[in-house]
């Protein structure tokens, strides 16, 4: 049986977006719990899909399809539906999250025009393996870029892009956020920011945990780890206060 006809102009801004349980679009009020806007009330927006697949991964079901089903996960829908949801929450601050959103970027071009028009600020999340397109950039207000070590179970070759670590690291509206659990994930971080020339100040260390208990305690290491570094450490905050619970 086929779909329900869609005009082509619709198919062009339709966003593949993470579905909660309430069969609703993944789009939430909350605060910032990484990274260097920690703290700030936000609206979420979760995209689905992603280009990486890792192992400790807190969101697989936006794109794990050997262990969920994409039409229950998923929802096709077009910018301006979204653009009123977040718009209820009465705020302006927005983070665009995933899954892997800069693989739909093109489609979320509208959505961000609209918003940015509005007078948000609006914050992606990426793992730093597709360049935003120029007009994209000029309308985010910063860049959480997080490139996955080898602790994720990722081939290198895919989750470490050259061309994206410059053109990332050439913006000052941009942090990378690595999530580390022990001294070889560290080791690696160094060894990226020589490589790439990434100032102390711009990378992050982040604990890998997904329970209260887990992260304090690789917290503290962390947090030595970023004074002797000169790195910023973040926690995760939604942690804390909620544990791993979706939608917070």
């Amino acid at each position: 049986m086929s779909g329900p006809c869609v005009a082509p102009d619709e198919i062009k801004t339709m966003l593949k977006v993470s579905k909660k349980g309430d069969g609703l679009p993944e789009i939430f009020y909350s605060i910032q719990g990484e990274g260097t806007n920690i703290g700030r009330p936000a609206v979420f927006l979760r995209l689905g899909l992603c280009n990486l697949h890792c192992s400790w991964c807190d969101t697989k079901y936006t794109w794990d399809w050997n262990t969920f089903k994409p039409e229950e996960q998923l929802l096709e829908l077009p910018w301006e539906e979204l653009a009123r949801e977040i718009l209820k929450y009465n705020r302006h601050y927005l983070v665009i999250t995933g899954g892997e959103p800069l693989i739909q970027q093109e489609y979320l071009l509208p959505l961000c025009e609209n918003l940015k028009g509005r007078g948000f600020d609006i914050e992606f999340e990426t793992n730093g393996t597709i360049i935003p397109v120029p007009r994209l950039v000029d309308l985010v207000y910063h860049w959480s870029v997080s490139p996955k070590l080898a602790n994720s179970g990722n081939d290198r070759s895919l989750s470490e892009a050259a061309n994206c670590y410059r053109f990332f690291n050439s913006l000052s509206a941009c942090h990378f956020k690595y999530v580390v659990r022990n001294q070889a994930d560290f080791a690696e971080v160094q060894d990226l920011a020589r490589k790439y020339d990434i100032a102390a100040e711009k990378i992050i260390l982040m604990p890998e945990a997904t329970d209260r208990e887990e992260l304090l305690k690789r917290s503290r290491w962390v947090v030595e780890l970023c004074q002797a570094s000169g790195y910023r450490f973040s926690t995760r905050l939604h942690i804390l206060l909620w544990g791993n619970e979706r939608g917070k």
